[in-house]
């Protein structure tokens, strides 16, 4: 049993637990190429939350992992055979219900894991601070831990070197042969300020990849994988550490 992991554990250990920081890691379900599982984004991230809390926990963090949300915003996948959608509405009302029970039970630190690009929470965070104004909730995007350049060659944005160098040193058994995926290319939009990132659309997916990859994965390895989880694991584990000792949110700010 691992008493950081809340669906492994048991009442007789959460009741006496004294619980400081909640962390949900919240992924998606979608194509990733040829050779990765749809469940990719939400696999890392719940062995991102685990590994990191079991870090943290060993330096007095008392944090506890969620059960993992597996159902992203894809709104611009719908074409990509059962690419699962939640609107960003929809995940607002699932974190309301969840800030419900944990400002029943004393927990007012909430860190969600993000293992998918297309999830967005600022907004949302910004609007529950108004109804839950007494627990400090905060998003962190695992795979902005760490330089990604300093570890692959073209880390990719969608099932690209990257992930799949994660997802090999993970789960290899989930890993179809890097033979049989596709290069990634991406069609890029046309007009200067979406390129310039400056301007912002959404992309419609079957538009811009043919194989639904964005970034070549053909120098993935392990190996690289397991040194960049590692480097995020360290990272995430450290801001745990460093969020438990929060008391209230004028504790995030520094002293003049």
């Amino acid at each position: 049993m691992n008493k950081h992991i809340l669906q492994e554990s048991n009442w007789k250990e959460i009741e006496k637990s004294k619980i400081k920081v909640a962390i949900l890691p919240w992924g998606a379900t979608e194509a990733h190429n040829y050779h990765l599982p749809y469940g990719t984004d939400t696999i890392m991230a719940q062995k991102l939350a685990a590994d990191a809390a079991l870090l943290a926990n060993k330096k007095g963090a008392e944090a506890i992992v969620l059960p993992p949300i597996a159902y992203g915003v894809n709104s611009g996948q719908l074409e990509v055979k059962l690419c699962m959608n939640l609107n960003p509405s929809t995940q607002l009302s699932i974190l309301q219900d969840i800030l419900f029970v944990l400002e029943e039970h004393g927990i007012d630190k909430l860190i969600i894991l993000n293992g998918h690009g297309g999830n967005q929470f600022q907004p949302i965070l910004r609007e529950l601070s108004l109804d839950y104004p007494d627990i400090i909730t905060t998003v962190v995007n695992w795979w902005k831990a760490c330089k990604a350049n300093e570890f692959f060659e073209e880390p990719g944005d969608h099932a690209g070197e990257l992930e799949t160098s994660c997802m090999q040193a993970i789960a290899p058994e989930l890993v179809a042969p890097l033979s049989s995926a596709g290069e990634g290319k991406e069609t890029k939009l046309k007009i200067a300020a979406f390129k310039e990132k400056w301007a912002w659309t959404q992309r419609r997916w079957v538009m811009i990849s043919e194989d639904t990859g964005v970034g070549n994965p053909e120098a993935s390895t392990p190996e690289k994988g397991a040194k960049f989880l590692e480097c995020c694991t360290r990272k995430i584990a450290q801001f745990i550490v460093d969020f438990s000792k929060v008391k209230g949110e004028e504790d995030l700010y520094e002293e003049e």
